[in-house]
């Protein structure tokens, strides 16, 4: 269905490369004059922090070397190709530049093109004068870009706008050539892909370019590489054990290396698996899609887009029924994994995205963020450092970030993974020395994402709790949640108790208070005596009564805590704390909850 959807998205765009074309980046162009003199070496594309950007350009594609070479030298590209094929330089450069001419000569021999006949002069004279081509790049001052590197070049004819490869005579003769040789000879078979019958079979994929961390000369996503996973009588015959068709193969690996193409606005880096998304015709989400997890200013404004078109009913009719596809790839050696697909209709897309972010909505400070993105979420739960403030990326798990965005498009019922929640939890209670600003921005992702999880797993059990409020709940009785809340008021007497001091109980106590509460309460509630004796009688009064109401479900305190419980415990403390910074207890003589909104304390 992948390679199918991607068929598709190949035949309605109308930009895409046909049939042998392709798309590659560009270096440099020779200018040829009619008699095969170089009179120019023009770089093409633009420079970028000192570093030459090669500029894209439409060149032949006689087979898979027009995206990757073999070892043997002698799969040379028509008219375009690196300067090792064209020049004849490097390691076995002359056998090279023999292929290159004898390209030339099987594609295009019967040619009366000026262009062509001037290429032709150009190579031969090179293999007739070696030395040249160092006095050469030296004319043009390129000798140390091309020493450094084996850059792509065309050729142009002097005069000419476009390169030899796309003059009128030359395409014309070329797509006849390749039009022939595709249909005749080769093997031939039903194409699983397009479902036709008896045409020939594509024997090698075109490697597909551009996912992270896959190899640089590109990676295949059907491929063979041991006789357990070949069918019976094909060893060795890589097309016949999956045939695909030569025009399908040639569609579905154009558009996704389209979609994976550098700067592409349907491609974001998710972990360690490269996402492209697209959908069945032309649609503004296609571009929208990725902004809506980027940590970009976009972001917010590609949210409220998604959720105005689900609020005002644009999803509801035929719109919303154009499906959708979410496509995540992965390395795996010369292969390509995919990690996660997902085909589904707009309506289903942008409900679950728009649930993604009520699952993570929390009462918030001025600071923080309305919608969270995926960089944040992951960035706060890794282990922060001085020049990672809010987390090092490369110390997470490279699966986890495309888990999230999984489990966001497997809907509602699909739980967060268990890594994320297990990294929230641990990160909250070991955040130690950092920034306050910091600390608090990376808590409240971390809390969402503990609320996210949670809320998830009572979804798929709905008798046994209710779902976490983004506020606080006073009708929730989990015992967890209310001994979050307990510590919480706990703090904030005696930060009343005791102003100015540099530790609260949350410095000293948090981390045995959420996993052990048995071993810290009783004492905790023992020296909170000595603090109410430091305040007015009315503000006194108040502690007692709130925190008899927040104990009363509690018939005891738990010897431990599970994570999840952990996760409680967090989101009852977060919930109490905010709370209390934002309102007034009713009562003539208590002073201003919403002042010292960063307070320090001590138990002594």
């Amino acid at each position: 269905m992948i390679l199918q959807a991607l068929h598709e998205y190949y035949d309605r765009c109308d930009d895409l490369p046909r049939e042998g074309w392709i798309r590659r980046g560009v270096d440099y162009a020779l200018v040829l004059n009619t008699q095969g003199d170089c009179v120019a070496l023009n770089a093409l594309g633009d420079k970028q922090k000192g570093k030459l950007i090669p500029a894209e350009r439409l060149v032949t594609a006689i087979g898979k070397q027009a995206m990757k070479h073999t070892n043997s030298g002698k799969d040379a590209n028509l008219l375009w190709d690196n300067a090792s094929f064209v020049l004849g330089t490097g390691n076995k450069g002359d056998i090279k530049l023999a292929s290159f001419i004898e390209t030339i000569q099987t594609w295009l021999g019967e040619l009366e093109d000026p262009g062509v006949q001037a290429v032709q002069q150009f190579c031969t004279g090179l293999q007739q004068q070696p030395n040249a081509v160092a006095s050469l790049l030296e004319r043009f001052g390129c000798t140390e870009d091309f020493e450094k590197r084996d850059p792509v070049l065309i050729f142009q004819l002097q005069g000419d706008i476009e390169g030899v490869h796309e003059r009128q005579s030359v395409r014309h003769a070329f797509e006849a050539v390749f039009a022939g040789a595709a249909s005749s000879g080769g093997v031939r078979g039903n194409c699983l892909v397009s479902g036709r019958v008896n045409v020939p079979i594509a024997l090698n994929e075109s490697v597909i370019k551009e996912v992270w961390g896959g190899q640089a000369a590109g990676c295949n996503i059907i491929a063979f590489n041991a006789r357990s996973f070949e069918s019976y009588g094909k060893h060795e015959r890589q097309g016949e054990n999956a045939p695909v068709s030569v025009q399908a193969s040639f569609a579905y690996t154009t558009a996704l290396n389209h979609l994976l193409r550098k700067g592409s606005p349907q491609r974001i880096q998710v972990g360690d698996a490269s996402t492209v998304f697209w959908a069945e015709k032309q649609d503004p989400f296609e571009t929208i899609f990725g902004d809506v997890f980027k940590d970009d200013p976009n972001q917010t404004e590609a949210v409220h887009a998604l959720l105005s078109a689900i609020h005002s009913g644009k999803l509801a009719g035929p719109e919303g029924d154009t499906r959708f596809h979410v496509l995540g790839l992965a390395p795996n050696a010369a292969r390509i994994s995919v990690r996660f697909y997902h085909c589904l209709p707009l309506r289903d897309l942008g409900q679950r995205i728009a649930q993604h972010f009520t699952d993570l909505e929390l009462v918030r400070g001025p600071n923080d963020s309305q919608y969270l993105s995926l960089k944040r979420l992951l960035q706060a739960v890794c282990l922060a450092t001085s020049s990672q403030k809010y987390g090092d990326l490369e110390r997470l798990p490279p699966i986890l970030g495309g888990a999230i965005v999984d489990a966001v498009l497997d809907g509602e019922n699909a739980p967060y993974p268990r890594l994320w929640l297990n990294a929230a939890v641990g990160r909250l209670r070991a955040d130690h020395g950092i920034e306050p600003y910091v600390q608090q921005q990376r808590m409240y992702a971390q809390l969402a994402a503990i609320k996210a999880c949670l809320n998830r797993q009572i979804r798929l059990h709905p008798r046994e709790e209710k779902e976490f409020l983004p506020m606080l709940d006073p009708d929730n009785t989990h015992p967890a949640y209310r001994l979050g809340r307990l510590f919480a008021v706990l703090e904030k007497a005696q930060e009343e108790a005791s102003p100015g001091l540099n530790a609260t109980i949350r410095d000293r106590y948090y981390g045995a208070a959420s996993s052990t509460p048995v071993a810290v309460f009783t004492t905790l509630l023992r020296l909170k005596n000595a603090h109410l004796k430091k305040l007015n009688p009315g503000r006194a009064q108040w502690f007692e009564k709130l925190l008899g109401e927040v104990l009363s479900p509690v018939a005891d305190f738990p010897a431990h805590l599970a994570l999840p419980d952990q996760g409680r415990f967090a989101l009852g403390y977060y919930h109490q704390r905010q709370d209390l910074f934002t309102k007034k207890p009713a009562a003539d003589n208590t002073p201003d909850t919403t002042s010292n909104n960063n307070p320090a304390g001590d138990l002594a």
